[in-house]
């Protein structure tokens, strides 16, 4: 089965989440379509954080019953450390999704921090010679609605409690660094 993956991440009380929502590439352009028919008039992205606690629920609970996983990478950090928990997380991710047979990963971007991610990820790539049709790219969350997935599920897993209840039905696995 090939497959796409979509990242975001998600910081909490000096925890880092890496968050890998995968999607069969099959499902893909539906489930873009789903997620965009969750915008307000007038709203451009889905960023969990922005929204208002009933909206969050009716979200939450929309996106748990989507046909996707996805992996959490989890680490401390402390502020002076947060890019190199990152790149912590996202060398393993990379691994991890080289393994699946993954095609093509698409980073939801941070501008200038991005060629951080990239020296990662060329990293992991000459490491694994048999690393296939494997791509990546850092796009805006505003473009690529299902980054949106890997943020609702960082926020919700992080804050923990009823949040992190109602989003594991997508969570296929939690990794700890």
């Amino acid at each position: 089965m090939a497959v796409h993956a979509f990242m975001d991440e998600s910081e909490r009380d000096r925890r880092y989440y890496l968050c890998v929502a995968i999607v069969d590439q099959t499902q893909v352009n539906l489930l873009r379509k789903q997620l965009s028919c969750l915008l307000m008039p007038g709203q451009r992205e889905l960023h969990f954080y922005h929204e208002k606690t009933p909206r969050r629920r009716a979200l939450v609970d929309k996106i748990a019953r989507l046909p996707v996983t996805v992996r959490i990478y989890q680490t401390r950090y402390t502020p002076r450390t947060d890019e190199d928990a990152r790149q912590a997380c996202l060398e393993l991710a990379v691994t991890d999704l080289l393994n699946m047979g993954t095609h093509r990963l698409v980073i939801d971007t941070r501008a200038e921090r991005d060629r951080f991610d990239g020296r990662t990820i060329r990293n992991q790539l000459s490491d694994q010679p048999a690393h296939g049709n494997f791509s990546y790219e850092h796009n805006d969350s505003k473009l690529e609605p299902l980054c949106w997935i890997a943020d609702t599920a960082g926020w919700c897993f992080g804050a923990g409690g009823n949040w992190r209840r109602r989003i594991m039905p997508i969570i296929d696995d939690v990794i700890e660094l």
